[in-house]
């Protein structure tokens, strides 16, 4: 596929460029944001890598005016804000998926392969569902079986992870990285706490199980048994 890479990070461009390229795509480079709503106006991508915080010209600003010229060229955001309301204000935009930093690149290159299958399908990225439970990132809304469930938003990035994962284990490794932002292990209790505040509230009253621990290794959110 033919990518324009939105970036001005000298390191992570030239790290996202070669991996690409190693992967079989075709990778146009921009370093602020004038040069890459310039690229992206003019050019003929399948998708569009953009960080958010850009020089010139922020990332979301390229996306809005994109979209108000009736672009639809799939955009992933990548960004180091990653709390919720950033993710939504993201999506808002006119994004069609968020990708908090640090990152895999297996990840990145999985993410990607999606939105050029699903043509920016945004609907399927913000909505997700896991038997009777369902996210709706963009208002903020999580129900089971038509029951409206309450949480906070580290709750509610906690989930979206598992949910964006589900029928996979998910470690503590991850959790920490992707969910806290940690790069190190506290060694606190917090992950177990957060786990076990949010299977009381997505488990607690219904009649399966959704969120299961695996011993020793981390969690898995699945409806299996």
């Amino acid at each position: 596929m033919r990518i324009l890479l939105i970036e001005d990070d000298r390191n992570a461009a030239n790290y996202l460029v070669k991996g690409l390229t190693e992967s079989g795509h075709v990778v146009d480079h921009a370093a602020d944001g004038e040069d890459g709503l310039h690229l992206a106006l003019t050019g003929e991508y399948d998708i569009l890598v953009v960080d958010r915080m850009l020089p010139k010209r922020d990332g979301l600003s390229i996306i809005r005016m994109l979209r108000a010229d009736n672009d639809k060229t799939p955009v992933l955001v990548l960004s180091a804000l990653g709390e919720v309301d950033d993710r939504v204000e993201g999506l808002r935009a006119g994004g069609d998926d968020y990708l908090v930093k640090p990152y895999a690149f297996v990840e990145l290159l999985a993410r990607l392969d999606t939105l050029v299958r699903r043509g920016g399908d945004n609907d399927s990225l913000t909505r997700l569902s896991v038997a009777d439970l369902e996210l709706d990132l963009l208002k903020h809304k999580v129900t089971r079986a038509g029951c409206v469930i309450r949480l906070q938003p580290r709750e509610l990035r906690l989930l979206e992870f598992f949910m964006r994962h589900a029928g996979q284990i998910v470690t503590r490794t991850m959790l920490l990285a992707q969910v806290w932002d940690f790069q190190f292990d506290p060694k606190t209790s917090v992950i177990d706490t957060q786990v076990s505040r949010l299977r009381a509230k997505i488990d607690k009253g219904f009649d399966r199980p959704l969120l299961h621990t695996i011993r020793s290794v981390g969690y898995r959110l699945d409806e299996s048994p």
